[in-house]
């Protein structure tokens, strides 16, 4: 079986539906922020403070490009749409689903960006962030999953029901 790779916006919910959806399915769960971090002996802010957001992409492309997993959820960071190798590494051996967001939910999940470890550019906003990475999560999905208003329970279950429709896909 395929792994599921889970990706979107920071406050999408990649982590909180992707350990549920690996209970349901006996799928072992990555979050790939939390292996950077191990790797690496750092928390994320302090790997982007130290090495750039530049240094601190071509760190989450080489990390994520070697995840050598089979049957896995998998939960990137928000900024693996930067990461051109991890994401044609997951495109190989997994089903690509971006969790989509309006961005005024993601706005009021995310609280502050410099403490979530969120790669922006100087003098950006988390709407200009917003805009985008929304095309390149579009570009790299295989599934888009609608989130719009869904509690985590109504967002489990929509994944269940992608996951159920698209079963051939992790064949």
């Amino acid at each position: 079986m395929k792994n599921i790779v889970l990706i979107g916006m920071p406050g999408a919910g990649k982590s909180t539906i992707g350990v549920v959806i690996a209970k349901i399915m006996g799928y072992a769960f990555i979050d790939s922020d939390l292996l950077i971090q191990a790797q690496e002996n750092d928390k994320l802010e302090d790997l982007i403070a130290k090495h750039g957001i530049d240094g601190f992409t071509e760190i989450e492309n080489r990390i994520n490009s070697q995840i050598d997993v089979e049957n896995t959820v998998i939960s990137t960071g928000g900024s693996i749409c930067y990461c051109d190798g991890a994401m044609k590494h997951f495109k190989e051996n997994g089903l690509i689903i971006y969790l989509r967001l309006p961005y005024n939910t993601i706005k009021r999940r995310v609280g502050n960006l410099s403490r979530r470890g969120v790669v922006i550019r100087k003098g950006s906003t988390l709407r200009d962030l917003y805009d985008e990475r929304t095309p390149l999560y579009e570009k790299y999905a295989d599934i888009t999953v609608d989130l719009a208003g869904c509690s985590i329970r109504k967002s489990v279950n929509m994944m269940k029901s992608v996951l159920y429709k698209n079963k051939d896909l992790l064949l």
